[in-house]
């Protein structure tokens, strides 16, 4: 993995996890849906706090009371009963294909391409947040077998501020922020009017 801290979470103790926990890294990622991103990536770090060690999939894939620590105030999740569910197939799924250890799904790929493939095969991932998860990777982690920035698409881009994947610091943010908002503007502009609606 590559040397330095992550800033997803915003949170030096949160992001200190992501940076060293990839169970962490992967759980943020998947819970980063209808939130705010740094809501999401702090999200392991509060599941952490909530169990009282670190996470484990093997522990995480059995828990009985895994809802109730999501939906505990201040909540996980804005969703937390279903991302709480959806968190669990995750460790299951790592459990029964990777010895239980986040990190074994991109340990030993040799392209891009057989990356991208095992990342949509988590549970929870379709093909646009496997193509960012990938160029996260890349970028901050150090994960970079041959072809990853095309395997990534867009978000694997050299200089691009488009998703998590170029997060780096506040300033990022804001400015991932900002591109995320014009994309959703021009989509609304060039979405057809519906007779009736204003």
């Amino acid at each position: 993995m590559a040397d330095h801290d992550l800033h997803l979470a915003q949170d030096p103790d949160a992001d200190a996890l992501l940076s060293r926990d990839p169970l962490a890294l992967l759980t943020g990622m998947l819970l980063d849906q209808q939130i705010p991103m740094e809501k999401a990536f702090r999200g392991p770090y509060d599941l952490r706090t909530r169990l009282g060690h670190d996470l484990d999939a093997a522990e995480i894939a059995e828990l009985d009371t895994l809802g109730e620590l999501f939906a505990t105030p201040p909540a996980i999740h804005r969703f937390p009963g279903s991302m709480a569910g959806r968190v669990q197939q995750l460790c299951r799924y790592l459990v029964e294909h990777y010895d239980g250890k986040a990190q074994n799904v991109w340990a030993d790929v040799t392209t891009g391409g057989e990356l991208l493939e095992r990342l949509k095969e988590l549970p929870g991932f379709g093909d646009q947040k496997a193509r960012i998860f990938l160029a996260l990777l890349g970028k901050q982690r150090g994960v970079q077998p041959e072809g990853w920035r095309e395997a990534a698409g867009a978000y694997g881009d050299e200089g691009a501020l488009r998703s998590v994947a170029d997060v780096v610091s506040k300033q990022t943010l804001l400015e991932v922020r900002a591109y995320k908002q014009q994309v959703k503007a021009a989509a609304k502009q060039a979405a057809p009017k519906v007779p009736g609606t204003s």
